[in-house]
């Protein structure tokens, strides 16, 4: 892996992490592109460069986060917990959290194994992230506000984060339309969705990111790591911002046709091998 990598798959993370197209998927079909093969320095890379949109993502939800981590501890301190709008965002990311923290850990190692025809999973699980984009869209009336956000609400994302264990299924995809599927607008529900995945993106960040530096190899694949994680912060940054302000004027249709052609390639590039 070169330098040039490093900088085209960052931003390739970067622009995908947040926009509901899948990370995963696109990441693959980029390392094919360019001739990269499994490796442990490319698993290192990956971990990496997914923590820099995860920190992308924590600076730019900042202020929010800040509001609901000090509201959450000032009203456990007061014993007012959930008279506030942010402290009781902070009780809802807890109960977000808890669907994909169990069940990932249940189902490690089916989740491992999935890595094994990463092309058929990532392609059955974009066309699944296209039908819910769809349904979504079709189906609900999306007037709420985050105000008015419960715990029915902080489950259902949870539930539907749970999707996104999986490799190839679109985190931000998935989280998004459990937030419409109740009664969010798209803005609000992409705010949701992003605040109530930031603790097990960020958990599941370290961890892994932890166990790399443990790898043999690690400090010569420094410089490589570095602009991988820049370049994804930077471009990640972007496209939540750019997610966001688009959400507010438009439809998810384009995401939803954007999967089925995805899935579809690599279902094809699957059995032709």
């Amino acid at each position: 892996m070169t330098i040039l990598h490093a900088f085209l798959l960052g931003i390739v993370q970067g622009l995908t992490e947040f926009i509901p197209v899948s990370s995963t998927a696109h990441l693959l079909v980029a390392e094919k592109l360019l001739g990269l093969s499994p490796s442990d320095q490319l698993f290192s890379f990956s971990v990496i460069i997914q923590l820099g949109t995860v920190l992308a993502m924590l600076a730019f939800f900042w202020k929010d986060i800040w509001h609901i981590a000090t509201a959450f501890f000032l009203g456990i301190k007061y014993k007012k917990p959930f008279e506030d709008l942010h402290a009781r965002l902070g009780w809802l990311v807890i109960v977000a959290t808890l669907p994909a923290l169990t069940v990932g850990f249940f189902l490690k190692t089916a989740v491992q194994s999935s890595f094994e025809q990463p092309f058929l999973q990532a392609g059955g699980r974009l066309l699944l992230t296209a039908v819910l984009l769809t349904a979504v869209e079709y189906l609900d009336k999306r007037t709420r506000g985050l105000e008015s956000a419960t715990w029915q609400d902080a489950l259902t994302v949870g539930f539907f984060q749970v999707l996104a264990i999986f490799p190839g299924a679109s985190r931000s995809g998935s989280t998004i339309a459990g937030g419409m599927v109740r009664g969010f607008d798209r803005p609000s529900a992409a705010r949701f969705a992003f605040l109530m995945s930031a603790p097990i993106l960020l958990a599941a960040g370290l961890y892994e990111s932890i166990n790399v530096v443990l790898l043999p190899g690690t400090t010569e694949f420094l410089p490589i790591l570095l602009v991988g994680f820049l370049t994804s912060a930077v471009v990640g940054w972007i496209a939540v911002r750019w997610l966001i302000n688009y959400l507010s004027r438009h439809s998810m249709y384009v995401f939803a046709v954007y999967c089925t052609v995805i899935g579809c390639l690599l279902l094809i590039l699957e059995w032709i091998g």
